[in-house]
């Protein structure tokens, strides 16, 4: 007795159960194999017998196995593309390298898969080309000294261009300029003699500064040695009138006053006064105040009791 009859299946039977797991299997991997998982940040696009058909977006998907198939993978993040040196030359016929930092992304999966072989490629090749055409446009001097405005221009005009092609441009930067060796030196040589003349200048205001305040110090100090003579005259003057006030209403002996007198006289001929009236009764109080007060302009000398002009 053999096993089938024990368990009581034909020989048909058993191949049918066979054939039935082999399928049972088969269709199990073609379910398994069409779900995908799209990662956040990238799309899927999908294929229908080699047609564009849909756009999977982030999350758990199912594709129909056989008749559709998961194409492209495309990250839909920001990215950007460093461009080696691009040769360009000004308006006034200066070659020099520029290179170049385009941020981009895709903002239409569809065109960015089947409207250009290489899109990465196309970018670079547009990027030059209108890189040239601006720079075309400037002299050198210009050219150094408006990278915003090239930098906005080729943003509008590379955007636009990549439109056709689902690529988004966001930014675009000069990364660097090269320019050539002879133009270079020129240039320090400049930059040097420029830095030498702002030193001449800022040395030569230093030293008119410091001028004018020396200048101004003195000025201020003669004020004031000015000023401080002509306190100690006043003062002088008003000390000598006060004893002179003081003596008179004292009412002094005429011997006291004789005697100061002479000694008034003496400090007269040895001072500066240019005239000096000499009384012809020196004992008199009146004749003796004139002689003490009396000064006039230079040109005069005494003689006697008279006063003769030189």
């Amino acid at each position: 007795m053999n096993v089938n009859n024990l368990l009581g299946i034909s020989p048909g039977a058993i191949v049918g159960i066979v054939i039935g797991g082999i399928l049972g299997l088969i269709l199990f991997i073609i379910v398994i194999r069409g779900i995908r998982v799209v990662r956040q940040g990238t799309v899927v696009i999908v294929e229908k017998f080699g047609s564009y058909d849909k756009t999977l977006s982030p999350g758990l998907r199912y594709v129909t196995p056989i008749l559709r198939r998961a194409r492209h993978t495309i990250s839909m993040k920001e990215r950007v593309a460093d461009f080696p040196p691009k040769p360009v030359i000004t308006k006034d016929n200066v070659t020099m390298q520029i290179d170049t930092i385009v941020y981009w992304q895709v903002c239409d999966p569809k065109l960015f898969a089947y409207g250009a072989e290489n899109p990465l490629l196309a970018l670079e090749n547009i990027s030059a080309s209108t890189l040239r055409n601006i720079i075309g446009e400037f002299e050198l001097d210009e050219t150094l000294t408006s990278r915003d405005y090239v930098n906005s221009k080729l943003q509008i005009i590379i955007d636009k261009a990549t439109d056709a092609w689902g690529i988004k441009v966001t930014r675009v930067e000069i990364k660097n300029i090269i320019l050539p060796r002879d133009i270079q030196d020129s240039m320090e040589k400049q930059m040097r003699a420029e830095r030498g003349k702002r030193e001449a200048i800022l040395n030569a205001e230093g030293v008119r500064q410091s001028a004018i305040l020396v200048a101004e110090g003195e000025k201020q100090a003669a004020v004031l040695r000015a000023e401080a003579r002509k306190v100690a005259l006043i003062t002088e003057a008003e000390g000598q009138a006060e004893a002179i006030a003081r003596i008179i209403a004292a009412r002094p002996d005429p011997a006291y006053v004789t005697l100061q007198g002479f000694e008034a006289l003496k400090v007269l001929a040895n001072g500066q006064a240019t005239k000096i009236v000499v009384p012809s009764n020196i004992a008199d109080v009146a004749g003796l105040l004139t002689s003490l007060t009396e000064v006039v302009a230079p040109g005069t000398r005494t003689t006697g009791g008279a006063a003769v002009r030189k």
